[in-house]
């Protein structure tokens, strides 16, 4: 049976027949394969999981509150309360660390370092008024003038410690003794009057300094009479070396009323 070589012939243009696009119903949701993630990977929050559900998302981790938050009025306040008693307990020894140059010469009973600056700090309370002098701060100068002893004790010239040595020692103390206060302005405060004395330089150090001879003299006065003793040195170690009027005035005082009582 003979083959025919020829092609049927195709369907006239124009009638072809297409098969109408399938539409679905608004009502139906449109089905899609679900998303597989590679191996190792983790679905961010908020985006499909490997169901093709979104994976729920997470709240931040809390941060923690006491990092955060304010210190309430009652926290800083304890705070406060807290750093101040540590001071205040360190500071103690001064009430109760005897002067050592009296400690030297056998006096029983010897005033202790607080009982010195507080008998400054009267001082500048009753002295005459000074042109361009601060009385408050001259006070608050005899006040603080030895506090770093409260650590470092009272170092006098009879331990051959050199004057550099001393005021090293006394300022390392100064620092911890501060550090213990809680820093802030009382801090810097104390740290200023003290380097102000220091350093003698000011027309308030320059009275306390003068002050603080006259304490010494005058209550080397006081143990000459109350225990029968000749206590020379600690006048003649300032002798000349006062700096203000009133610190001259108030030693002369001293001076007179040691050579019509103990005939020196």
């Amino acid at each position: 049976m003979a083959v025919s070589s020829r092609l049927p012939a195709p369907p006239a243009r124009g009638l072809l027949r297409r098969t109408p696009p399938r539409i679905l119903p608004a009502s139906l949701p449109v089905e899609r394969p679900p998303r597989r993630l590679a191996s190792g990977v983790r679905a961010v929050s908020g985006s499909p999981g490997p169901g093709g559900s979104p994976v729920p998302r997470r709240s931040p981790a809390p941060l923690d509150a006491a990092a955060v938050a304010p210190l309430s009025p009652a926290s800083s306040a304890g705070s406060s309360a807290a750093s101040a008693i540590d001071f205040l307990t360190l500071c103690h020894s001064l009430k109760t660390t005897k002067r050592k140059g009296w400690i030297n010469h056998s006096i029983k009973g010897a005033e202790s370092i607080a009982d010195h600056m507080y008998r400054m700090a009267l001082m500048a309370l009753i002295a005459d008024d000074i042109p361009a002098v601060n009385r408050e701060r001259c006070i608050k100068i005899a006040i603080v003038h030895d506090i770093a002893e409260a650590i470092v004790g009272d170092i006098t010239p009879s331990d051959g410690i050199p004057k550099a040595e001393k005021s090293r020692r006394e300022q390392e103390a100064l620092d911890e003794m501060c550090e213990v206060l809680g820093g802030g302005a009382t801090a810097e405060e104390i740290k200023g009057l003290w380097e102000e004395y220091e350093n003698n330089s000011s027309a308030e150090a320059n009275l306390v300094k003068d002050f603080d001879k006259v304490e010494m003299i005058l209550q080397a006065l006081e143990y000459e009479k109350e225990h029968g003793k000749v206590l020379d040195e600690f006048f003649l170690s300032t002798a000349g070396k006062f700096q203000t009027e009133i610190g001259k005035s108030w030693a002369a005082e001293v001076n007179g009323r040691r050579t019509k009582t103990c005939g020196q």
